[in-house]
């Protein structure tokens, strides 16, 4: 199975980007680490008392995750999808079989740091390099419509988490593995899935 990574900051563009690779290949499946919080009392009192919390590593169920993936990886199925609810934080499993996949995608602001536990599996990983500004724009509007947050709230929790990416990965961001792409607003898509495909 193929496997492709997209990281980036919030409101990078990880989520679309996954989507257009999709639909340009037959058999692919998307795992957006988005939703793979964690749930119920813990998560609700953590969100308010820790900075950036959905930033940050504390807030992301790795066992589940890996277990999601590992079922994808050794079957080629998926029995569902997961949906993360910021506001009840809750996760709410939607029965979607889907059948022989052969592109894994992985997106999200974990995706990074997942890809690295991967010592025995070849991977690719798009990181995408979007103004910060533009970023910005995104997540506000998103945070705005589906998370109820208030817009000056939307900003401030973007600069935290934008401060949070890069000051995780500042130590870790030289490219040097061929299949490690960089993403800006200039990149031929279409160019680089034929590096990734052929």
């Amino acid at each position: 199975m193929k496997l492709i990574f997209i990281g980036g900051p919030s409101g990078s563009g990880k989520t679309t980007l996954s989507h257009q690779i999709k639909l340009k290949i037959k058999n692919g499946f998307v795992l957006s680490t988005d939703n793979y919080y964690k749930t119920g009392l813990t998560s609700k009192l953590l969100s308010k008392i820790i900075n950036g919390y959905f930033d940050r590593s504390i807030s992301f169920n790795y066992k589940l995750f890996k277990k999601d993936f590992s079922f994808i990886i050794n079957n080629g199925i998926s029995f569902h999808d997961r949906s993360y609810n910021f506001e009840k934080k809750r996760i709410q499993n939607i029965s979607n079989e889907t059948n022989n996949i052969n592109f894994l995608i992985i997106e999200g602001i974990f995706s990074k740091e997942f890809s690295r536990t991967l010592s025995n599996q070849n991977y690719s990983f798009l990181e995408l390099k979007i103004n910060k500004r533009e970023c910005m724009k995104r997540v506000v509007q998103r945070d705005f419509n589906e998370r109820g947050k208030s817009k000056k709230q939307a900003e401030d929790d973007f600069l935290k988490s934008w401060d949070i990416y890069y000051e995780k990965f500042k130590n870790n961001n030289v490219i040097n593995n061929a299949n490690e792409f960089t993403i800006t607003k200039r990149t031929n898509i279409d160019q680089i899935l034929k590096k990734l495909f052929n």
